[in-house]
């Protein structure tokens, strides 16, 4: 009698079993992730791109060469990065063009189209509409770019773990070296004029090439007075809105700087993740650099992925939430004397994201 009600017993949690594995099967038909890990470092040659396959970097933003610095890239010098990247089985999703870096207004060598001088601006401008043609051509869907003045402003280093430094930001101890660049005084609307005039003139043309161009924010977002007589209007997540809506395109996005934009935030671990939100289901992040930052808005560092103030799983989960499928890049890793061109740092970012990921998929 007792083996018989043990029988009985298995049977029905074995129906229970069944019933629960049938129950959970929907589950295990979830999308899969379509997120990549990537990197945005250069210079794209033979050397670098073996390094990238080693540590599973699959799909990059490469950059061609031209004859000489800062000339446009030709047709040729686009394909050539293809075809080197297609080499190493590499994908080639995206470029930056030799000019609107993140780089300040007073070292800059073309500043045309920040500083509103035309006709070089338009002259530019055609450059950029050119590059876009090219992508097209060759097969690159994503362009990156800057529309910045002001450049990554730091204040130098903090020692960290292990004997690394980080880049800080403490706005109340910055000095600047002049107190106006030589765009001079550049209030918000002088600011967003010269950001339309650009997206009135390149949007257009990326909407009929099907090629996306990706702005990254201002690095860091300053206080309402600015910084060297600059107001920073890609610096604070309203001025972000504003951006995605001029020339409203599923081609105009944002080169989603994650670590840019938990610095515009005053408590990021807790507000970036509904940021993440609103940008992703809009459809508005092309790209991101996966980065963490300790600290708040004037106030921070730039840490390793696993020791900030953002939870990088919450993090990921939610730009799976919202169906991502570019890459996610680490970027501004801390500097050590014993890895002067941070590849170990890199490495060690390239682990953690690629672990993120496949946790992420295996546990959807």
């Amino acid at each position: 009698m007792q083996r018989r009600n043990f029988l009985q017993g298995s049977l029905a949690a074995g129906v229970a079993a069944s019933s629960s594995t049938a129950s959970a099967a929907p589950a295990a038909s979830a999308k899969p992730i379509r997120m990549k890990l990537g990197c945005q470092s250069g210079p794209t040659d033979d050397r670098k791109l073996q390094y990238f396959k080693r540590h599973s970097v699959n799909n990059i933003c490469g950059y061609p060469v031209a004859g000489t610095p800062n000339t446009p890239f030709s047709l040729d010098d686009v394909q050539r990065c293809k075809d080197l990247c297609d080499k190493h089985k590499i994908a080639l999703d995206c470029i930056a063009p030799p000019f609107l870096a993140s780089s300040h207004i007073d070292r800059t060598a073309k500043p045309a189209i920040m500083l509103g001088e035309s006709p070089q601006r338009d002259r530019d401008i055609e450059e950029v509409q050119n590059l876009i043609r090219h992508c097209a051509k060759v097969g690159v869907p994503t362009i990156k770019y800057n529309m910045s003045i002001l450049g990554v402003v730091r204040i130098g280093r903090t020692p960290g773990r292990g004997g690394v430094e980080y880049s800080t930001w403490r706005y109340k101890d910055a000095k600047p070296s002049t107190p106006l660049t030589r765009a001079g005084k550049i209030e918000a609307d002088r600011y967003w004029e010269r950001i339309t005039y650009f997206l009135d003139r390149v949007v257009p043309v990326a909407t009929e090439f099907k090629v996306k161009i990706a702005c990254h924010p201002h690095d860091p977002g300053m206080p309402p007075q600015g910084y060297q007589g600059v107001d920073t209007v890609l610096g604070t997540i309203d001025g972000l809105k504003k951006f995605v809506s001029i020339r409203e395109s599923p081609y105009h996005g944002i080169n989603f700087c994650q670590g840019t934009v938990s610095e515009m935030l005053q408590n990021p671990g807790k507000e970036i993740l509904d940021v993440i939100r609103y940008f992703g289901s809009r459809k508005k992040i092309f790209n991101v650099h996966f980065r963490n930052i300790r600290g708040k808005r004037d106030d921070f560092l730039e840490v390793f992925p696993d020791e900030g103030d953002i939870d990088f799983v919450e993090a990921i989960k939610v730009y799976r939430e919202v169906e991502y499928d570019g890459m996610l890049m680490p970027d501004h890793v801390p500097h050590h004397h014993d890895d002067p061109k941070g590849e170990q740092a890199f490495a060690f970012c390239y682990g953690y994201i690629r672990a993120l990921l496949q946790a992420v998929d295996r546990l959807a």
